[in-house]
């Protein structure tokens, strides 16, 4: 009898160890002889796993000393607050969304070369080719999402990443699975990412004649133009594959991950992150717009599958109002979800380029305390006295302030710290109940900004702030250039040149320029990690009175994380399930 796949089997595995799940209603299934001969129904387990790639605004600052949320049922304000268990599900938890697309992928593999993809020989090739690179990117993308969310030492000592599996499971197969050791994962991680590198081109572009790897397959410019041109843009390609290259060195070689079995250095995240910035151009190649990289002048241009200079990889354009919605100040109809902390507003410094608590060059003055301070404040966050919304609507934070908007004013709409998030939203959008307008919207998946930062932190700590391993631009470089762009520090920066001379002052400046401009964008979560910093910092907030002259500082929402929560939890049904999975130290 035929093997029968069933469309959506992939979910079986470490979701559901019962056999029917592998043995579905007959209406159900399409046989492997199906998918050879029907291209479109074998693209379609790539789609699916497309589809499980993770949103890039996962709102994981809600756990972090940057935010809280004003929804009570959060999970991840209970995951901060004392409740996080391994039974616990938030977005944070990759197992069943990377494992079912890995599951979709490797069935894809093992049949991609059988896949009748054109009548044309020449193009049927250059698609099976493509496909086969998009693949290969794609497993090396969801390994390196599983390995940062469930990496961790055992009870053993040993550090572990996640089974390693490169082949189709179907109910026949070995399930009970060990996880494998952590640098092992990053090799698998490297190595679909070279081979997707190897078989796609660093960008989808319609040529004026076939570029050079693919000659030898045809000379029809027309035909690969069809096959790996530019309408296939937005999907993974070799430039991707680079990107994740160098955020799993990043991850493989912070200091949560050192251990003698793990061999990736600072220099090989600096030089994987080279190769990115390189391709744009280095340092000159920043773009200038990238400080608000989701401004309406960006996103109402977008056409096709076209980036901004800002970004690697991003979602499609839609025209919508959901984040407006979600976060906007109950003044202009939104619930208010992000509420930016005042640790983090503090971490701006001043337009001049010095914290806020270098009482002696900083010019801070805490009675004025958002005057002359770094631009990117007032482009991220809503602060009392900031305007908002079409209309420009004055917006007051202090719980006495007289509006709705002010400090737990209306239960689970109104802001718990006296601040409210800008980034992300567009302020010509109307959320009004009969007025509501919606506007084009694109999330990113990998912005540039993202990679100058990672060289950054990796040369840093690899050969010094002014080190460039004969890369053109050291640590120094890049953070000079991207304050610049963000309007701090002036002509000469002489807080950055402070920093120059000291690696360890550098990677504070470092660490805190990465902090800013990766704002809400789900990046602090894990930074607090695999820094091995503080997670019980408390999120604090402001109160102003109600004229706006006087304000106090509170604490808004305290943390409350374990030791080992620096690594999180194999899920608990995955444990029960599978009696060789061994658990993350700590995690019950």
């Amino acid at each position: 009898m035929k093997k029968k796949i069933l469309l959506l089997v992939a979910v079986a595995f470490m979701l559901n160890s019962c056999e029917d799940l592998f043995e579905p209603a007959k209406e159900n299934f399409k046989n492997i002889e199906q998918m050879h001969d029907d291209p479109a129904y074998a693209q379609g387990f790539l789609l699916r796993a497309y589809g499980n790639i993770p949103g890039y605004y996962n709102n994981s600052e809600y756990a972090t000393d940057d935010a809280v949320i004003n929804q009570k049922s959060d999970s991840y304000l209970t995951m901060a607050t004392g409740g996080w268990t391994s039974r616990l599900w938030t977005s944070i938890d990759e197992w069943s969304r990377s494992f079912s697309a890995i599951q979709y992928i490797n069935l894809f593999l093992e049949n991609v070369d059988q896949v009748k993809w054109a009548q044309d020989p020449e193009k049927a090739q250059l698609l099976a080719l493509r496909t086969k690179g998009e693949a290969y990117g794609l497993r090396g993308m969801f390994y390196y999402y599983l390995l940062r969310a469930h990496a961790g030492y055992g009870e053993s000592g040993e550090l572990l990443g996640v089974p390693c599996i490169t082949e189709y499971l179907t109910v026949n197969s070995q399930l009970n699975l060990p996880r494998a050791s952590f640098q092992a994962c990053v090799e698998q991680i490297y190595s679909d990412l070279a081979k997707a590198e190897e078989l796609l081109p660093l960008e989808y572009k319609d040529e004026t004649e076939v570029p050079a790897k693919y000659q030898s397959i045809t000379q029809d410019v027309g035909k690969f133009n069809n096959a790996v041109g530019a309408k296939f843009n937005q999907l993974f390609n070799g430039l991707i594959a680079r990107s994740y290259r160098a955020r799993t060195a990043l991850l493989a070689a912070s200091p949560a991950f050192q251990d003698a079995s793990n061999t990736t250095t600072w220099a090989d995240a600096a030089n994987a992150a080279a190769e990115v910035i390189n391709y744009n151009g280095g340092i000159g190649g920043i773009a200038e717009d990238g400080v608000e990289y989701y401004d309406p002048k960006i996103a109402d241009k977008l056409e096709g599958g076209v980036n901004p200079k800002e970004i690697v990889w991003r979602q499609n354009v839609a025209s919508e109002n959901t984040q407006e919605s979600n976060n906007f100040p109950p003044s202009l109809n939104g619930n208010g979800n992000m509420n930016p902390s005042q640790n983090l507003v503090d971490a701006f410094p001043m337009d001049n380029g010095y914290p806020i608590t270098d009482a002696t060059n900083s010019q801070y003055n805490k009675n004025t305390p958002y005057n002359k301070r770094d631009p990117r404040l007032a482009k991220y966050i809503i602060y009392n006295g900031s305007t908002a919304g079409v209309a420009n609507t004055l917006i007051y934070t202090g719980r006495n302030s007289g509006t709705d908007d002010g400090i737990n004013v209306k239960e689970q709409r109104s802001t718990r710290t006296g601040y409210y998030m800008r980034k992300r939203l567009r302020m010509d959008v109307n959320c009004a109940i009969g007025s509501a307008t919606t506007k084009p919207h694109y999330n990113p998946r990998i912005r540039y900004t993202e990679m100058y930062l990672t060289y950054a932190e990796a040369a840093n700590e690899a050969w010094g702030p002014k080190g460039n391993n004969g890369n053109g631009y050291s640590a120094y470089d890049v953070i000079k250039a991207i304050r610049k762009r963000a309007g701090v520090g002036g002509t000469a920066d002489p807080y950055l040149e402070k920093c120059a001379s000291d690696k360890d002052e550098m990677r504070k400046l470092i660490c805190n320029e990465r902090r800013l401009e990766l704002c809400f964008e789900g990046f602090r979560f894990w930074d607090l990690r695999r820094w091995k910093e503080d997670l019980n910092q408390p999120v604090y907030g402001i109160d102003w009175d109600k004229n706006g002259g006087t304000y106090k500082t509170f604490v808004a929402e305290e943390r409350d994380y374990e030791d080992y929560m620096y690594y999180c939890p194999i899920p608990n049904s995955e444990i029960l399930k599978f009696s060789n999975l061994v658990q993350n130290k700590g995690w019950k």
